[in-house]
């Protein structure tokens, strides 16, 4: 199943190998969304996905919440002409016009999405979305993908915050998947960007939630900075494409890293009843 979005480090093509290392819980928590790619194709009870993106995140919320408005307003924009005078019109509103609805920004960061280059999300400094026009000469309407993300999305709450507070939510019976912004890729996802004292300040947040007893599983790039970071971990090395599908692109692939943090004690969950809090199994990694 494709995403709404076109994403960087879209997960939908390494989920097979993603899903081998992903245990069962009552909830998975994802404190970098993405594209939900995650969420798409796995089957927890609940879910709690988080990004300190806002229009991220409003998009998703309005997904969800109001979905054939969304699809309404959305169709609104795509229908207009596919040309960079129209594209760059669109996303002078989407960063100055101030009386803009939440539904509206939303329908706007979709078509931002698909009409721009590569489907990047950029910001400057300054918190104005900035990728130039991507010049596809059919963007495509992702009306299915919205449909199903809405049915989905019943089981999950999404917030916008960050890693740290997000991670400070954890209840037991919860499953950790952190995609966070790669180590020496593209990370302007948001203004605040993400830097390596963030690389270093997540790998410690998640050695102490796996410590309490949380399955956590990380994605990255396999650099000797994340090899580091991740030493203690069960480190699943894998070759992804590195191409947002543009026509000009040629493919390139890299190295990705799956690291499983080792655990001395789990929660048991019982699928039928959910998180079992009387058991605590002992791991012998």
């Amino acid at each position: 199943m494709s995403t709404i979005l076109k994403w960087a480090g879209n997960k939908t093509a390494v989920m097979p190998e993603l899903m081998q290392h992903l245990p069962a819980g009552s909830r998975l928590v994802e404190p970098f969304a993405g594209s939900c790619a995650v969420m798409m194709a796995t089957d927890y009870p609940h879910y709690l996905v988080a990004d300190i993106n806002a229009d991220l995140i409003n998009l998703y919320q309005k997904v969800a919440q109001h979905t054939e408005e969304l699809i309404a307003c959305a169709l609104i924009f795509f229908s207009e002409d596919n040309n960079a005078e129209s594209y760059y019109q669109n996303r002078l509103r989407f960063n100055t016009d101030t009386t803009l609805t939440a539904l509206e920004r939303a329908a706007l960061f979709l078509y931002l999405n698909r009409h721009c280059y590569r489907g990047l999300c950029r910001y400057n400094l300054s918190g104005q979305f900035n990728v130039p026009f991507g010049n596809y000469k059919k963007p495509y309407f992702p009306h299915a993908e919205i449909l199903t993300f809405a049915e989905k999305a019943r089981r999950a709450t999404f917030i916008c915050a960050s890693y740290d507070e997000t991670l400070a939510m954890l209840q037991a019976g919860d499953v950790v998947y952190c995609d966070p912004p790669y180590d020496g890729t593209f990370t302007a996802y948001h203004t605040a960007g993400f830097n390596e004292d963030d690389q270093y300040h997540l790998a410690s947040i998640l050695e102490r939630r796996s410590s309490e007893g949380h399955p956590v599983i990380a994605s990255n790039s396999d650099t000797s900075l994340i090899r580091s970071l991740y030493r203690n971990c069960t480190r699943h090395v894998i070759t992804t494409k590195r191409s947002m599908g543009v026509e000009a692109g040629d493919g390139k692939s890299a190295a990705e890293i799956i690291a499983v943090f080792k655990q001395r004690y789990w929660v048991g969950f019982d699928p039928a009843g959910g998180p079992d809090c009387s058991v605590v199994h002992e791991v012998h990694a």
